[in-house]
């Protein structure tokens, strides 16, 4: 039997209804309706080598419409990636290498965690942005070190997303003529036929954006393949390509309808299906011949040698510039990053100064920034605010991407699905910022830079109502204990300069997943240290001020430490014996050892007050039954910082008065 494409398209259609139907779960309507674009992609335009999931050259294919991980999976075993039948059979099992949706780092070729519509888009524009500024700084003439497609494909619901218009409009604002979205227009979603709810003209939508449109038959093979050619000529522009297909292909009764989407076709349903394509082959079998013709190894590792050889040439010609690619790649620091940082903290110890931390967040990148030409910055219309840059930034545009900072526009979310892509691009620690309540806009990008255990550094200023006359839709109150929540997640409130440099010291060293760094509007005074100890700032929480035989422990975070350090002395001319802890970041005490945190927090010591003008939930843990919240659960109010903070309680006297009616303390 002559093998055609749309017979190795049918293998993609019957892998996925077979394992849909065998985990009783899952998605087969859009694998089968896009299957075949996959298979002209994968073999005849994708430059990947299924030896090497990891080749630095290698176009990057992200599946945005996430549920059709299945059409993945497939397209990954049949072209020769560690993905075996085995694996297809125990789709959606537990521990699985073939879970739901696809996830970064359990499945080999799948570049980014999808599910959450359009997030996987953000994430290719970000690995777009990232292929071009870094082929900007490595290639040399004779020398296209790093220069490779983004490919996405793309359901309604992707579009439908606003994420989506933040990152596609950015996208063609940059003119990213590497980056290509076939969007699978198959006008169904879950609840129907989308025309009732998503009547956009998408193609004038992103023709207004800056992008080239093209428009094409889905299943019609040469046509699909006709209009990546096209797109891949267009270098000024990002291309989206119309696929018009239909969903659950194939299938006799229920092709073209929603109830493909989401759910097993039914066995009687699996087996019409094989009879309407002529697929003869019992289930998870595949014939040799489609195999070979899926096969990408050999031509993969044809294409990874020839890159190689560029590459050896590149270290003879340009040594220095591989020797930085390299560690960046390898996500390495320079061998005098310790000391670096050391110096700084060294010389901030001897002139200490009162500063607000977003201004020593800024001096931080003034003293690491030249060592570190991976960090790519960036903020969200809030560079003055929260200084994010500094003055080795040089902003990417259109024209220029020989730059390191991105001047993001009000799009919160799309910057942080942006940033994932960079880092999962590689060669690149991003980090952006914005005001800390407006983390709400972006939190679901945050927890897929933590699911995906990436490091992304989240910069949020403006951390509290010491921002004052912004009012109650700009100041933060929940957004700490949500931020502490994430798991994987770091979340550093430095209280001073010290404080600062420590929590951008460990974002970066953190190579676990995400950081955020909530940074102060208002001047904080510096602590006073006898000894300069960062590496017990760098575990969490440390003792700032302490008394013998303490028996009342004061915690607080950021702004507050200097307020808990003033109750202290005033707690004392009662007769309290204080400790002071500085508690820049809970997640990482509590990974500490047993011993450390009792060495912090003696259990012996129950009277205990945390200070936060934030919201009280993060605090339970630490001050445990007998202690005392002094925190901040209702939304504040417009006036000048030192009033709010008056109103609010967050004053020595009245802290004091807390404390002293609490443990029965003569004032």
């Amino acid at each position: 039997m002559s093998i055609t494409p749309r017979h190795c398209a049918n293998a993609v259609r019957a892998l996925s209804m077979d394992a849909v139907q065998q985990a009783n779960s899952g998605h087969p309507g859009a694998p089968m309706g896009m299957a075949d674009i996959a298979y002209v992609l994968f073999t005849q335009h994708l430059k990947h080598s299924p030896k090497n999931p990891h080749w630095w050259n290698r176009d990057r294919f992200v599946l945005s419409n996430g549920h059709a991980s299945m059409l993945l999976y497939s397209a990954l075993h049949l072209t020769g990636y560690d993905v075996t039948i085995d694996d297809l059979k125990h789709f959606r099992q537990l521990h699985s290498r073939t879970p739901g949706h696809p996830e970064h780092g359990v499945t080999p070729g799948v570049e980014t965690t999808t599910g959450p519509l359009g997030q996987g888009l953000s994430n290719a524009v970000g690995m777009a942005i990232a292929e071009k500024v870094l082929a900007q700084t490595v290639n040399r003439p004779g020398f296209n070190l790093i220069d490779h497609m983004t490919y996405v494909f793309a359901g309604d619901g992707c579009l439908m997303e606003g994420i989506s218009h933040e990152v596609c409009s950015f996208a063609g604002t940059l003119g990213l003529g590497k980056l290509v979205v076939l969007w699978d227009d198959n006008h169904i979603s879950i609840d129907g036929e989308v025309k009732g709810w998503f009547a956009d003209d998408t193609a004038k939508r992103f023709a207004a954006y800056g992008w080239q449109v093209l428009s094409v038959d889905g299943h019609d093979v040469e046509a699909v393949n006709a209009a990546l050619d096209s797109a891949k000529a267009e270098t000024a522009r990002p291309t989206l390509i119309a696929c018009r297909t239909t969903i659950g292909y194939g299938a006799p009764h229920l092709a073209g309808t929603a109830k493909t989407h989401g759910s097993p076709l039914g066995a009687a349903e699996v087996q019409a299906a094989r009879e309407a394509l002529g697929w003869t082959h019992p289930p998870f079998e595949v014939p040799t011949a489609v195999y070979d013709a899926w096969d990408m190894r050999a031509q993969g590792a044809q294409q990874e040698t020839a890159w190689q050889e560029v590459l050896q040439a590149y270290q003879q010609a340009h040594p220095d510039l591989l020797n930085s690619l390299t560690r960046r790649m390898n996500q390495a620091l320079p061998e005098t990053w310790a000391q670096k940082i050391q110096e700084l903290a060294a010389d901030w110890h001897k002139k200490p100064k009162s500063v607000a931390t977003r201004k020593a967040s800024q001096d931080v990148l003034e003293g690491i920034g030249a060592l570190l030409p991976e960090l790519l910055g960036g903020s969200a219309d809030l560079t003055e605010s929260n200084l994010t840059a500094w003055s080795g930034s040089v902003p990417i545009f259109k024209d220029q991407f020989s730059g390191n900072y991105l001047h993001y526009g009000v799009r919160e979310f799309g910057m942080n699905g942006i940033m994932n892509g960079i880092v999962l691009h590689g060669g690149f620690i991003p980090y952006a910022g914005t005001f800390l309540t407006f983390y709400d806009y972006g939190k679901n990008a945050v927890r897929m830079s933590a699911l995906m255990k990436q490091r992304v550094i989240y910069v949020y200023s403006h951390d509290s109502i010491g921002l004052g006359e912004d009012g109650p839709t700009h100041q933060p109150i929940e957004q700490l204990a949500n931020l502490r929540t994430v798991p994987g997640l770091e979340t550093w409130r430095p209280a001073d300069a010290i404080e600062t440099l420590v929590a951008w010291q460990q974002a970066i060293e953190y190579q676990s997943g995400p950081s955020a760094l909530c940074l102060s509007r208002q001047a904080l005074p510096p602590i006073s240290r006898a000894v300069l100890n960062i590496e017990d700032i760098a575990k969490g929480a440390y003792v700032v001020a302490d008394a013998v035989d303490a028996d009342l422990i004061l915690m607080a975070t950021g702004s507050e430490v200097a307020l808990a350090l003033s109750v202290a002395e005033g707690l004392s001319l009662v007769g309290a014996k204080v400790r002071v802890v500085s508690m820049p970041s809970m997640e990482r005490f509590a990974a500490q050892s047993t011993e450390y945190k009792e060495f912090i927090l003696p259990s012996s010591v129950v009277r205990r007050v945390s200070i936060e003008a934030a919201h009280s939930q993060s605090w339970y843990r630490w001050v445990r039954d007998a202690g005392v919240i002094i925190s901040l659960d209702r939304f504040g109010e417009s006036a000048p910082a030192p009033k709010l903070f008056d109103y609010f309680g967050f004053q020595k006297d009245a802290i004091i008065g807390t404390v002293c009616s609490r443990y029965s303390l003569v004032k």
